[in-house]
């Protein structure tokens, strides 16, 4: 910590104090006159927002022409210009508006103050700080109970993120309400997206079940993103990064704001290149995004479409444990085109239309297309494992040969998402009927491109072909009922039906034919008491239900089947929001979130150590274990100029009942036997339980920002069974981020700004897997233990110009 408290010192020393004045008010309704909660208020680069009286308050504002931007979500944006030559009040009533292309969806699917659940708002400002061309899990490792990692070490290429110790399989993600989960793995591949977050107007990190929302279960968390919405003014903007591990990013944005107070066109290019910190994990990442849109007096038509398209060199096997002090940054493979390659394109039509004041209506038609391929060198393969017949020469038969394969994805997901809102007058009541229909069609396949000892005839054939069709339907009805000025209470109810199908081989040449069917009920209670107006507690309780996963299906095929795993979740939580203002207009504010959750899985699904009959790992149904702790998330703001934000986890995570497999091999690594090892109460692996982030934040002159982030994350271990020989070492990692920015007259704005990761320079995992295997003459157990090491110190410098 003393090396902390030095670099702080050293690095943002004494700040002055610049004379400065206040703009405060209050943002209401135009109609109602209600107060707006939550409303971004800001002038230039100073925000806020507004507290549960719909007021404000932005000290620090500097004298002379300024623009005071008001924003809400389903309301028209307010720019108010003026001359500031002393403190001012500036009262604010906003119309509601029917710009709701993807909105009406989006607030169907959040939580809000009402909801009685637990969730973290990033708003654009703050995704604008972090966002240095680093993967999306990279700009939210500041909310609470998150841990991110990167196969290639740098957060460029294939990232990771948990919350509260549930990876990206068991966390919903959706854009504009489009489920982005694909169907089959339930991951979320954010390599396929790249520079998204450019294009993000905020993310909901909803943990727990959450509320209902479209796609696959929630079952550790959800990231709910919107983008950008409909600016009225036009703008064109550059940002170029180079950074460390010759790390590129450039990317261009423009938009036409409102013409004619009708049609909007917002477009963005980006490319993202990266050598990796692991030798060879290279990145060549392309994308773009364009929205159009037209506004009518009462509705919205609004098309979205972005794409990523992803080469990345693999570097997923991991550095074994015995090279982590000899070579940190080996890569097992050698051969020049080990590579993942693939191309994911979304396409949206989103339509909203306002029925008077009490009702509206928002529905969304998307197509998701993905294919792409990862390519493999492998030698000595037997030719009867491709379906290719043996090579004669003379007297000599050939039956094994090297090659070169791919292997393919396919696939389309498509679909059709619809929330009908209604809002009672005075705000007492809400309700909202929604749900969605998807369906997923996709192809596996795999290719041989060149073999050592093959017929050019066999080249290009497949060797395997499997087929999947899933359809998924749900259906959600939500109520919000305010039954007196301090208590609200709010209930939700989900439906949700599949069906899948699989035929076809996998590439172990098994037949994968089979079919499996879900009925799914979800409900969800919360209550919400605010004993003063800047002080609530809530409570909620939440059911959720999640179907098995492609390769629980394949790899336990003529296995019992697996279950579907379900989890009971108690949230229960207080939240103080306040701000004081003395006689000089400087302003205090503060916040505090604190919550206990409790999540209580039945029939989880967990590795267990197990291997079908060509080696793969099963997963099987473990009928208790459980997640608790408690969430801790503070932030002190003074005048805008020093800010110090705070989160911490403190959590236990345990399967009760656990049995372990661990497989006895003869001499010719045959399987003799196995051992069965039993725990009446183990950690779940990947789950630490302590995890902390801060950040100090100082504003020392106009324009510069400087922050310290600090990140500690306690041990995890690789397995379920509590072994300190295969873990991942606790680790603490410190990050300094540098802004400046200027508003030159020749541009509107000009940003200079720095961010160093690793500052410290840690040698540190951030994640792993390991196997153990025993043999019939040695009783001795073999663990091999394979780690993903993060970069070293490193740096990303970017130039950001808007014109």
């Amino acid at each position: 910590m003393k090396h902390v408290l030095l670099l702080w010192a050293c690095l943002f020393g004494p700040f002055i104090t610049l004379a400065q004045f206040a703009v405060s008010g209050r943002v209401t309704d135009v109609l109602s006159q209600k107060p707006l909660i939550g409303a971004t208020v800001q002038v230039n680069q100073t925000g806020t927002t507004t507290n549960e009286q719909g007021y404000y308050q932005l000290p620090g504002i500097l004298a002379g022409a300024q623009k005071l931007i008001v924003s809400y979500l389903g309301y028209e944006t307010n720019a108010i210009a003026f001359n500031l030559q002393q403190d001012l009040t500036q009262n604010v009533a906003l119309n509601p508006t029917s710009l709701r292309a993807n909105e009406v969806v989006i607030t169907a699917t959040r939580a809000n103050d009402k909801t009685g659940t637990t969730f973290t708002n990033v708003d654009k400002q703050q995704i604008a700080a972090r966002n240095f061309g680093q993967d999306l899990p990279y700009l939210l490792e500041q909310t609470p109970s998150v841990v991110v990692n990167s196969d290639a070490g740098a957060g460029v290429g294939y990232t990771g993120i948990r919350i509260r110790g549930s990876d990206i399989t068991r966390i919903n993600v959706t854009v504009n309400g489009i489920p982005i989960n694909d169907a089959e793995s339930h991951g979320a591949f954010f390599v396929n997206m790249p520079d998204l977050a450019s294009s993000v107007q905020d993310i909901q990190v909803q943990r727990g079940v959450g509320t209902s929302t479209n796609g696959a279960g929630a079952f550790g968390a959800s990231l709910n993103m919107r983008t950008i919405g409909v600016n009225p003014e036009a703008y064109a903007e550059a940002n170029n990064t180079f950074g460390s591990f010759n790390t590129w990013r450039h990317t261009l944005a423009f938009g036409t704001g409102l013409l004619r107070n009708k049609f909007s066109l917002d477009a963005r290019l980006s490319k993202i290149s990266s050598d990796g910190y692991i030798d060879r994990a290279f990145s060549k990442l392309k994308s773009y995004y364009v929205a159009a849109g037209y506004t009518g007096k009462t509705g919205m038509l609004k098309f979205v479409t972005f794409s990523g398209q992803e080469q990345t060199y693999q570097a997923w096997n991991g550095v074994p444990a015995d090279s982590l002090k000899t070579n940190r940054r080996y890569n097992s493979l050698t051969y020049d085109n080990e590579t993942d390659n693939y191309q994911q394109d979304h396409y949206q039509l989103h339509y909203s239309k306002t029925f008077g004041p009490l009702f509206d209506f928002g529905g969304a038609f998307h197509l998701t297309r993905g294919k792409g391929y990862y390519e493999q060198y492998k030698n000595d393969q037997s030719l009867s494992n491709y379906n290719l017949p043996p090579i004669i020469i003379g007297d000599t038969t050939i039956s094994r040969t090297d090659l070169i394969r791919r292997k393919w994805l396919d696939n389309y997901f498509y679909g059709a998402t619809y929330a009908l809102n209604y809002h009672a007058p005075q705000g007492l009541f809400s309700a909202t009927l929604g749900g969605s229909w998807n369906r997923y069609d996709g192809d596996h396949y795999g290719e041989i491109i060149w073999a050592r000892y093959a017929s050019n005839s066999e080249i290009r054939q497949r060797y395997y072909q499997g087929e999947s069709l899933k359809t998924d339907f749900t259906v959600y009805g939500k109520v919000n009922y305010q039954a007196m000025d301090q208590l609200s209470l709010f209930g939700d109810v989900q439906y949700r039906t599949i069906h899948y199908e699989l035929a076809g081989t996998d590439d172990n040449k098994r037949d994968v034919t089979q079919q499996a069917d879900f009925n799914f009920l979800n409900p969800k209670a919360g209550i919400t008491y605010a004993f003063t107006p800047n002080q609530t507690v809530y409570a909620s309780y939440a059911v959720g239900n999640r179907e098995p996963v492609r390769s629980d299906f394949v790899d336990r095929k003529g296995a019992e089947k697996p279950k579907a795993e379900t989890m009971y979740n108690l949230e229960v939580g207080y939240r103080l929001r306040n701000s004081q203002t003395n006689s000089s207009g400087q302003q205090l504010r503060y916040s505090l979130d604190a919550n206990y959750y409790y999540m209580d899985y039945y029939n989880q699904l967990v590795l267990t150590g197990q291997l079908n009959d060509v080696g793969s790992p099963l997963r099987t149904n473990i009928k208790q274990s459980y997640r608790t702790g408690v969430e801790l998330a503070g932030l002190l703001n003074w005048n805008n100029l020093i800010e110090f934000s705070s989160t911490i986890t403190l959590s236990r995570n345990k399967i009760k009942n656990y049995f372990e497999t661990v497989y006895v091999y003869d001499a010719d690594y045959n399987v003799e036997n196995t051992v069965v090892n039993d725990y009446s109460e183990t950690d779940i692996s990947f789950s630490p339980d302590f995890i902390s982030s801060h950040k100090l934040e100082l504003q020392p002159i106009k324009g510069l920002r400087a922050a310290l982030l600090y990140k500690t994350v306690s041990k995890q271990y690789l397995d379920n069974t509590s072994n300190d020989l295969r873990r991942l070492n606790g680790y603490q990692v410190a990050d300094v981020r540098l802004r400046y920015t200027i508003q030159p007259k020749f541009l509107k704005e000009l940003e200079l700004a720095l961010l160093i990761n690793n500052i410290l320079n840690k040698k540190y995992e951030a994640n792993g897997y390991t196997f153990s295997e025993q043999y019939s003459n040695d009783p001795t157990r073999y663990d091999y233990n394979y780690y993903y090491p993060q970069a070293t110190r490193n740096f990303l410098l970017t130039i950001g110009v808007k014109f």
